[in-house]
């Protein structure tokens, strides 16, 4: 592979474009079996593989390493042979008859005639797309997508074939349903079909479907808090959620490495304050808490607790029987059996996260007891009434001493993020990046856990784009300055899609997410161009940086 067939997607990200989808697939394969040092996620696309590292030092010797591979196109990769049964009704089926000059008869005969093979996944958990053995179901995407397509639907869009796992927006073009559950948790391997798998369609009579409701959200079950099973030793001790206040979910430091099967890592938005709560009751980092957005969450103790805050919040308060005081913030503090806490709104922020010692211990969902709000996987949001059992704190559970904030601003308010030239910089003018940076930019009213929508700041303007078409969808990573028509970029925080049409001008670097996380709507940006390896020095504006 010629250093040419390398994008940079951030610091510690890349883009490798081996050339055609044989060879995109066949990559995938060799780099899931055999992964490289450091290596987090491997994720397939159209076009490109996206390939995540631990470290900068780990994602500077993979270009090297990939080259060494050799030529790969045309390895076996290695998969089950899946069957599923389609009743060919669907809205779009004579207009695809129409598009492509077959007929509907033609439609199904070509849609069952041959195999089709996942090539990768992506758009949402257990959505797999599909490559057939010709194009002759070649069509676009509809002109106006639907707002929301069913569960089980079967659909075509260009010379792909998928089936949406999941009640979702969508543009493909709908031929047939199926009762087939693409996606289930309760399964061991969830994802019906995986990259590599290969599937023939069989055509049905109309039949009625009991695999999905009518609403069509049994494709994906989330597990909601419950008594813990498996390695967690539950304590005996509890938090009662009184009330969840605006938002109140549980994190952890998520769950990378299952993009292939369209589930985005998720974890805490500010993982710097996360891992800050939990070091400060003694537990490890990656043990679950409580992040909470604005303030009001209100819970209480069910026997003796030490807990801490993080993050954006400004203060709480505690009342019960052993009188009312003041909770700490940065600082551990103990709250008794039937006292209740109270969080303040924070001063500056969003996100704050209470921590417990022992861990929150629910159990575990695909490795984590992260909620993934893109995907709905993960325990339920909190509510009135939910009970969080602890776990069982071990000796090494030694809380920490009082610590100072690990995010902020500049005095006026303002955020800088420092970014890197994203993979696609190419798709805009020379001077796009130093556009990006010359001038403030907003953070939108509509910013959520998947991502800030940038609005334009004074003397600042929409980015424009100088290539037309599409962008063939590939692997974005967390931080992505992903650039719609509007011009409008939107930075992808962690429960973005895994996947991506849009090109992305620039990526955040990692150590500025946790800041990116607590800008509230209005919040000023500024973006500050740096070099990857030292996170100061001016970059080079190129988009193949090394």
């Amino acid at each position: 592979m010629s250093p040419s067939a390398v994008r940079w997607a951030g610091p510690r990200t890349l883009l490798l474009e081996p050339g055609g989808l044989e060879a995109v697939v066949a990559l995938h394969a060799r780099l899931a079996g055999t992964p490289l040092p450091g290596q987090i996620e491997v994720l397939a696309a159209a076009e490109t593989v996206m390939l995540s590292f631990a470290t900068r030092a780990d994602a500077l010797a993979a270009p090297a390493a990939v080259e060494r591979l050799g030529h790969v196109a045309g390895a076996s990769v290695p998969g089950r042979e899946i069957t599923i049964e389609v009743v060919y009704d669907g809205e779009d089926l004579a207009d695809v008859g129409r598009l492509t000059g077959l007929g509907t008869d033609g439609v199904i005969a070509a849609h069952t005639g041959q195999v089709w093979t996942a090539a990768f996944g992506g758009f949402a958990p257990g959505f797999a797309y599909l490559h057939g053995e010709d194009e002759s179901l070649a069509v676009p995407r509809r002109d106006t997508p639907r707002t929301a397509v069913p569960a089980g639907s079967g659909a075509l869009a260009g010379p792909v074939s998928a089936v949406y796992p999941a009640r979702s927006p969508g543009g493909w073009q709908l031929i047939g349903r199926t009762d087939a559950i693409m996606w289930d948790l309760e399964r061991e391997r969830p994802a019906l079909v995986r990259p590599g798998d290969t599937v023939r369609y069989r055509a049905v009579r109309d039949r009625v479907l009991t695999s999905t409701p009518a609403d069509g959200t049994a494709a994906v079950r989330p597990a909601g808090p419950a008594s813990p099973t498996g390695p967690d030793r539950p304590s005996g001790t509890a938090l009662t959620v009184l009330d969840a206040g605006l938002q109140s979910l549980l994190q952890d430091l998520g769950r990378p490495g299952l993009g292939d099967l369209g589930v985005p890592a998720a974890g805490a938005a500010d993982t710097a304050s996360a891992r800050q709560a939990n070091r400060l009751v003694g537990n490890p980092p990656g043990d679950a808490v409580i992040e909470t957005l604005l303030g009001g969450l209100q819970v209480r103790a069910v026997g003796a607790l030490v807990l801490a805050l993080a993050g954006s919040a400004a203060g709480a308060s505690i009342t019960g029987p052993h009188g009312d005081r003041n909770a700490p913030v940065r600082t551990p503090f103990a709250l008794h059996d039937g006292e209740i806490l109270t969080l303040d709104a924070p001063g500056t922020g969003l996100r704050s996260y209470l921590a417990v010692r022992g861990g929150l211990a629910v159990p575990p969902v695909l490795g984590s007891r992260s909620t993934d709000t893109l995907s709905g996987i993960g325990p339920a949001p909190l509510a009135a009434g939910t009970a969080l059992p602890i776990g069982a704190a071990g000796h090494g559970h030694v809380v920490a001493n009082p610590e100072p904030a690990v995010t902020g601003r500049e005095a006026d308010g303002t955020a800088v993020l420092r970014v890197t030239p994203g993979p696609r910089a190419d798709w805009f003018d020379e001077g796009a990046l130093d556009a990006l940076c010359a001038a403030p930019w907003t953070a939108g009213t509509q910013s959520n856990r998947i991502g800030v929508r940038l609005e334009a700041g004074e003397g600042q303007s929409p980015l424009q784009r100088t290539r037309t078409g599409e962008l063939a969808s590939e692997g974005t990573a967390t931080g992505s300055l992903q650039v719609p028509p509007s011009g409008l970029p939107v930075l992808f925080l962690a429960d973005h899609p895994v996947t991506g049409g849009y090109p992305v001008i620039a990526v955040v670097v990692p150590e500025d997410l946790p800041a990116a996380a607590q800008l509230p709507p209005g919040t000023p940006i500024r973006f500050r161009l740096v070099n990857p390896d030292t996170l100061e020095l001016p970059a080079t504006t190129e988009g193949t940086h090394p």
